[in-house]
Formats: C-alpha cells, structure tokens, sequence
C-alpha cells in the first residue's frame, strides 16, 4: 500500500471511532437530561410539599399554643 493510502485508512479508522464516541456520549447526555426532569419533578413535589406545610404551620400560630403537659 502506498503512504497515501495508508494515511486514508488512519483517518477512516479514526473517524469510526470519533463517531463511535459521539455517539455514546450523545447517549450519556439523554441519560442525564432525563434525570434532570426527573430531579425537578422531585423538586417541584417537594417544594409544594414544605409551602403547604407552612401554610399550616402559619395556621396554627395563629391559635394560642396549650401549655406543656407538666403543668
């Protein structure tokens, strides 16, 4: 084979593991982008959850607090 040729198979090899790479990290990236949706659903929740635990707390302040048991 001549230089030329040789040099041709060197960069079709390392196109196909360029693409290859391209393509397992393009996969990772989709992994992590659903994650990310996953992780702000979760935070959504429990962001709702602690206000409308506030909401009652506040609520409850409100009303005079009963003394502790002991007395």
């Amino acid at each position: 084979m001549s230089d030329i040729e040789n040099r041709v198979m060197e960069l079709e090899i390392k196109n196909a593991h360029q693409e290859d790479t391209i393509e397992q990290l393009n996969h990772i990236i989709i992994e992590h982008q659903n994650s990310i949706g996953t992780l702000i659903r979760q935070l959504k929740q429990i962001q709702n959850k602690v206000s409308s635990l506030q909401e009652n707390g506040s609520q409850s302040k409100n009303e005079p607090e009963p003394p502790p048991p002991h007395y």
